[in-house]
């Protein structure tokens, strides 16, 4: 999976931002990276990082030993660790969560059950990191036009 999002395209060619297909390894395999950690590995070790599977419970935590491993190498510092969510909302075809349908909301779009089960999982997990408070949101009306919402 090394697809980038178009509303990634003003950081992918150099990776000086964390891409969502990143973002959702980590979410994955429970490990928090801050920018500024990511912005300590080269670029090799971050096309890596993009590369490297996280779909298998072998691949998941290889992915995870891996980057460990980076953060100390990088920064002298362990990784931060996330709690793994058992049952990732990305991963529901099935049920749109409720913020998420409250932020589309904000901008006049709403989320039908058969538009987000038409989405892939990245898809899904972009929209839901797109739409939490917090998060820079211009790229949530980027990522709903990307992904014909409309």
């Amino acid at each position: 999976m090394t697809d980038f999002f178009q509303f990634e395209a003003d950081f992918v060619d150099s990776l000086r931002c964390i891409p969502m297909q990143v973002r959702c390894k980590l979410d994955t395999c429970g490990i928090k990276l801050k920018l500024p950690d990511w912005n300590q590995m080269t670029t090799d070790e971050r096309q890596a990082l993009v590369e490297l599977p996280c779909t298998t419970e072998t691949e998941i935590q290889s992915y995870r030993e891996h980057i460990e491993q980076l953060v100390i190498q990088r920064t002298g510092v362990p990784a931060k660790k996330l709690p793994i969510e058992p049952h990732p909302a990305w991963l529901d075809s099935a049920t749109v969560p409720a913020s998420l349908q409250e932020k589309a909301q904000e901008i006049g779009v709403t989320l039908t059950q058969q538009n987000w089960a038409t989405l892939t999982p990245l898809q899904r997990f972009a929209l839901i990191k797109l739409s939490q408070p917090g998060h820079e949101n211009k790229n949530f009306p980027r990522a709903i036009a990307e992904f014909h919402l409309l």
